[in-house]
């Protein structure tokens, strides 16, 4: 898990190299890039595999993944509606009135949004270790912890860039990137070790981390992705990055 948060700090040290994030198409692709690996890691990586865990064990497939689907929305919706944060499509800042910073939105923002990525390569483990006997499940989790750590770096990059360009040091930027990808690795082994707890729940909880990946996507990438010209090479990006990830679940899986 370690690999997501280096890939992550790996583009926030672009910072030092670079004064500006990217604009136009490279951004947009980069983005979209990151959209359609995490569309494709909620279907392949959490939606199907719940699907399958809940027949196993006698349920009906698609209760709880829709439930959890549901629930995951949710979650996100409401921290979103609680915790203040600068959001990256409208440069508006969310959430309840505060007086803090930008930049300290900013971090909030993209803090936010990758707990459920920490959280679902946590549970991709976790199903990996509860059938042991299936080395499948465990080169599954690998693949989507690489496509995870391959959106990590552009996003690292976007993140120490903008914080740069509102007036923060480059080592600043670069440590304030690198700290919002940690919570990925944290709330991975957190998941982690309470693999055992949540084992009879695991159907939930995979499609809850789906609903929540689903929810970053729609609420914050594809808007970015759309915004003003050069939407096609952001489209482009989300299909790229689907197929990306979609190769490397169930070529390794």
């Amino acid at each position: 898990m370690g690999f997501i948060f280096l890939t992550t700090c790996l583009g926030s040290a672009t910072v030092f190299f670079f004064r500006k994030p990217g604009r136009g198409k490279a951004q947009k692709i980069f983005i979209g890039l990151a959209a359609g690996i995490m569309i494709a890691a909620s279907v392949w990586s959490l939606l199907i595999p719940a699907i399958e865990e809940a027949e196993a064990s006698g349920m009906i497939g698609w209760i709880p993944a829709a439930t959890g689907f549901v629930l995951g929305v949710l979650f996100l919706f409401g921290l979103d509606k609680l915790i203040p944060h600068f959001h990256g499509a409208s440069g508006t800042q969310e959430g309840l009135s505060t007086s803090m910073k930008k930049t300290t939105l900013l971090v909030s923002a993209v803090t936010l949004h990758n707990i459920p990525e920490g959280i679902t390569v946590g549970l991709s483990f976790a199903l990996a270790a509860q059938h042991g006997d299936n080395p499948a499940m465990y080169a599954a989790a690998m693949a989507l912890t690489l496509g995870i750590g391959i959106q990590n770096f552009p996003e690292g990059a976007v993140v120490s860039l903008l914080l740069h360009q509102e007036g923060n040091k480059p080592k600043k930027a670069f440590l304030l990137g690198c700290a919002t990808g940690a919570v990925q690795p944290l709330f991975g082994i957190i998941t982690v070790l309470l693999a055992g707890a949540i084992a009879p729940t695991m159907p939930w909880m995979l499609s809850c981390a789906a609903g929540a990946m689903m929810y970053v996507v729609v609420e914050e990438l594809i808007p970015q992705v759309h915004l003003g010209e050069h939407s096609n090479a952001g489209t482009l990006g989300v299909m790229a990055g689907f197929l990306i990830m979609m190769i490397l679940v169930v070529a390794f899986g």
